[in-house]
């Protein structure tokens, strides 16, 4: 029998994220174990009067092609991929895996040579992503976690907690997710306001801390469900010469398939110059090594979903813990103003709860993870 929260996450990820109208082209992506979630997905489409098709993709060939590839074939730049990133007038992701550590071994300078070849195939999606809604070229696009045993496993949860975990993160608890979505739009949108006014702002934690982004002219963006499930957070694109100082990421950073821990960037002149982890640091530098964007700091959010209070192993959740702030290394989103482009997107998170302060043009407006203004998110 199928979870009744599904059908009312699709409907939420079809009529309000995305807002799949008559006549869409919309891909449906997702591997097989999220099938329950995707079929109803595909449902709520058909019922929106849009055209849906489905990819599902089995969880051992991303292995299998980066374990037997050749060189030709992790450069290959697929064309048909890059029409349909052109073409779709909406893409909805649902992401889940039955073991989210399959890439675990994979050669990482293989794993970052095949994130190089995505980079036109990235920079296409961020720019038409960064098109406003109704306008010609736009691309609706949301992405959601399904609930997986290899997900619960991560999270060190039973999958029914799990499950209420995930459901509850997206206020599909409420009567209304959409109305309650719009809600927490209008306390994010105070927060991207005041920002939209600063031209520094500044990130310190006792434990170790201090970086300072340039803003000035960019755009923070209101993030309300429309892109990401669950959702909440605010950012921008920072200058991407002006980034100075050192973050010291609080939680183990999960990219392709691998947690890197301990990570510590020092940024100079926009650029990060000195990298370090205590686990899988050779990964990390290669990343960061893959094209000459990878080392420019593409955005910066302050986390805002008070929902979410602990680290779950999984990006999508964790850079959205309230009284936290991410730095992505990496291409910009283009809507923010940011310009970098960059085959990698690498969201790292940092946790502000203990003694942590943001400045916005040297006033404190977070301490503790908490801001200080009320009818700002959290209060």
């Amino acid at each position: 029998m199928t979870d009744p929260r599904l059908i009312k996450l699709a409907d939420v990820l079809v009529n309000y994220s995305t807002r799949v109208r008559k006549g869409d082209l919309v891909k449906i992506l997702g591997s097989t174990v999220c099938e329950p979630l995707l079929v109803e997905v595909y449902s709520a489409v058909i019922r929106a009067g849009g055209h849906p098709y489905l990819e599902l993709v089995a969880d051992e060939t991303a292995e299998r092609f980066l374990r037997d590839a050749q060189p030709h074939q992790l450069d290959y730049q697929n064309p048909i991929a890059h029409y349909e990133i052109e073409t779709i007038d909406v893409l909805i992701s649902a992401w889940g895996s039955s073991n989210t550590k399959a890439l675990s071994n994979v050669d990482p300078s293989k794993q970052a040579q095949a994130s190089k070849a995505r980079k036109k195939w990235l920079t296409t999606f961020m720019t038409r992503h960064a098109i406003p809604y109704g306008k010609k070229g736009c691309l609706r696009w949301v992405g959601t976690q399904c609930p997986t045993h290899a997900a619960a496993q991560d999270a060190e949860m039973s999958l029914r907690d799990y499950e209420n975990f995930v459901f509850n993160a997206g206020l599909l608890n409420e009567k209304d997710p959409a109305a309650a979505w719009r809600k927490v739009g209008a306390a994010q949108q105070k927060v991207a306001d005041h920002l939209n006014k600063v031209s520094e702002v500044r990130f310190k934690n006792p434990q170790g801390t201090d970086l300072t982004v340039i803003v000035r002219g960019r755009k923070w963006i209101n993030c309300d469900g429309k892109a990401n499930f669950p959702d909440g957070e605010v950012f921008t694109g920072p200058i991407e010469n002006a980034t100075q100082g050192v973050v010291q990421y609080s939680f183990p950073a999960v990219h392709g398939g691998r947690e890197v821990e301990g990570i510590r960037l020092q940024f100079k002149a926009g650029r990060v110059v000195d990298a370090s982890a205590t686990k899988n640091e050779d990964y990390l530098i290669k990343m960061l090594d893959q094209d000459k964007g990878a080392r420019v700091l593409g955005e910066i959010a302050i986390g805002t979903n008070y929902q979410i209070r602990r680290y779950m192993k999984n990006t999508l959740f964790d850079e959205k813990i309230g009284g936290t702030f991410h730095a992505a290394v990496g291409s910009s989103i283009r809507e923010s103003g940011g310009v970098n482009e960059s085959g990698l997107h690498w969201d790292m998170v940092c946790d502000l709860r203990k003694g942590g302060t943001i400045e916005a043009d040297g006033k404190v407006i977070s301490r503790n993870g908490r801001f200080l203004k009320p009818g700002w998110p959290g209060n």
